[in-house]
C-alpha cells in the first residue's frame, strides 16, 4: 500500500479525495485514495465515481509517480487532459510551507506536461474562518421528512409537449450553469429525470439529472445535479421550490444522503445553508 493511514487521516480535515470530490466521512479510507493511483494509467472510471455519467474516459487523473506523501503533509498531484490540460495539486497538511510546496510541484508539472494552467487545492475543516471558494454540505435523508414542493415544479416529462420545448432555450440561456450540456446528454445519451419550474407556459428554472448511486461503501447517494433559475424569474422562491422538490425526489426514491458544493456566500449556498445541510469543510482554490 502506497499510502499510511497514521500519515494521511491527521492530515483530512475535509473528506475530499482528488479526482474523486467530496465523499461521505464514512467512506474515508487509505484504500479510497489508493484506489485513484490503480486507474491512473488506463484512465478507467471507479464504480462510484460521479463523473461516469458523463463519459466513458476518466478526464481527470492523479499523476502517481509524482505524489509526495510524509508524515506531516501529502501532496497529490493530478492532471485534466481535456482540452488545453490542467494541473491541480491537492494539499493536505498544516505545516506552513505546504502552500508553497504545493505551488511549487504544480508549476514543475504544468511545465512538464503542457498544461495551460496550475492550480492548488487546500481542502480545510468546517471550522475555518474568513472562509471562502467552495463549502463542502452533506444533506442527510435519514434525518427528517423532507416535503413535496408546493410550487410549479414537475418532472421535464409531465409537463405537456409545448411547455417541454421550451426546455432548449432555458438550457442555451443557461449554458454557463451546464443545462447546454445537459440538453445534448438528454437528447443523445439519456439520463435521470430533471425537474423544471414553469411560470406562464415556459420553463424558467431546473435542477437535474435526478441519479441515486452507490458510494464506496454500498450506501445510496442522491448525485449533484446541474440547478439554476432564469434571471428574469429570480427573486420569487422557485429556486427553494426546486431545491425541496429534488430533495423529495432523492428521498423517496431511497437516497441516504447527498453532497454538494457550493460556492461561499453565493445563492445556491444561502438556500442550503438556510435548508439546514451540515458543513464539512471548505476547497480553496489558488492558481499559481
Amino acid at each position: 500500500m502506497f499510502f499510511r493511514w497514521d500519515w494521511l487521516r491527521p492530515v483530512l480535515t475535509a473528506p475530499v479525495v482528488p479526482t474523486l470530490g467530496p465523499v461521505h466521512p464514512h467512506a474515508l479510507t487509505a484504500d479510497l485514495f489508493e484506489a485513484t493511483l490503480l486507474v491512473a494509467a488506463d484512465r478507467r472510471f471507479l464504480p462510484y465515481d460521479k463523473d461516469r455519467r458523463w463519459g466513458n474516459e476518466k478526464q481527470e487523473v492523479v499523476l502517481p509517480g509524482d505524489v509526495v506523501h510524509h508524515p506531516d503533509h501529502t501532496l497529490i498531484p493530478t492532471l485534466l487532459t481535456r482540452g488545453r490540460r490542467a494541473v491541480k495539486v491537492f494539499a493536505y497538511g498544516h505545516r506552513s510551507d505546504v502552500l508553497y510546496q504545493a505551488a511549487e510541484l504544480a508549476a514543475k508539472l504544468a511545465a512538464l506536461h503542457g498544461a495551460a494552467s496550475a492550480r492548488v487545492i487546500r481542502p480545510l475543516g468546517p471550522e475555518t474562518t474568513h472562509t471562502h471558494g467552495v463549502r463542502i454540505q452533506l444533506k442527510d435523508f435519514t434525518a427528517r421528512y423532507c416535503p413535496p414542493s408546493a410550487g410549479p415544479v414537475r418532472r421535464l416529462e409531465d409537463w405537456p409537449l409545448p411547455i417541454r420545448g421550451t426546455f432548449t432555450a432555458f438550457a442555451q440561456t443557461m449554458a454557463a450553469d451546464g443545462f447546454a450540456f445537459l440538453d445534448r446528454l438528454m437528447k443523445t445519451k439519456g439520463c435521470g429525470p430533471v425537474l423544471v419550474a414553469v411560470v406562464e407556459d415556459r420553463i424558467v428554472g431546473a435542477i437535474g439529472p435526478m441519479e441515486i448511486c452507490p458510494d464506496p461503501t454500498g450506501v445510496a447517494q442522491l448525485m449533484p445535479q446541474y440547478f439554476a433559475v432564469h434571471p428574469d424569474a429570480r427573486g420569487h422562491g422557485l429556486g427553494r421550490h426546486l431545491w425541496r422538490a429534488a430533495m423529495h425526489w432523492g428521498q423517496t426514491c431511497g437516497a441516504v444522503y447527498q453532497l454538494l458544493q457550493t460556492e461561499v456566500r453565493g445563492a445556491s449556498d444561502h438556500l442550503c445553508r438556510s435548508e439546514g445541510l451540515a458543513t464539512l469543510g471548505f476547497l480553496h482554490d489558488r492558481t499559481v
